[in-house]
């Protein structure tokens, strides 16, 4: 089986308070690999960042001072074009997710693990890095084409640090 992360597909990293052009043109190719997975019978999974309305007096508020995710809201649901209403999700409060590289090391017989989503340069690669380190032996690929950074050249330097540590980068 193979497993496809779906990262902070939500719209606030969107359209909201921290969208971007970059991340708006990738919807289109983000719903269509999602749907590629689903039609061969593999399994999708969603990170939702989710953070509180404390936001801004946590570690990662005082450093991007910047209300986002806030749980409950419309920005921090994912995006319509995109969502997989019975697919899990792991609500996460950092950029990466150790429940989620659990649960797929518990899965049997998963043969890939590819990333897609935003923020390219923040939570795919600390999530990827997350899965190389729990599942060494399984080949982690990110979609360059399904990915968005925080800046045009934040994506380049992101992608570049991933295929050192091993990370398969489609472009």
């Amino acid at each position: 089986m193979k497993v496809l992360v779906v990262v902070d597909m939500q719209n606030d990293f969107i359209d909201g308070s921290l969208g971007s052009v970059e991340a708006q043109k990738i919807v289109p190719k983000v719903k269509e690999k999602i749907h590629e997975y689903l039609q061969h019978g593999d399994k999708v999974l969603f990170t939702q960042d989710t953070h509180a309305e404390d936001y801004l007096q946590t570690q990662e508020g005082r450093n991007l001072p910047v209300k986002h995710c806030i749980k409950g809201t419309q920005g921090w649901q994912i995006q319509a074009d995109v969502v997989v209403p019975d697919a899990e999700r792991f609500e996460k409060k950092a950029f990466g997710s150790i429940e989620l590289a659990q649960a797929i090391a518990e899965m049997t017989q998963v043969e890939s693990v590819e990333l897609i989503g935003l923020c390219t340069d923040i939570c795919v690669i600390s999530n990827a890095m997350i899965l190389k380190a729990r599942l060494p032996e399984i080949p982690v690929t990110v979609d360059a084409s399904c990915c968005a950074g925080t800046t045009v050249e934040n994506h380049r330097n992101a992608l570049n640090a991933m295929r050192m540590c091993q990370v398969i980068v489609k472009e």
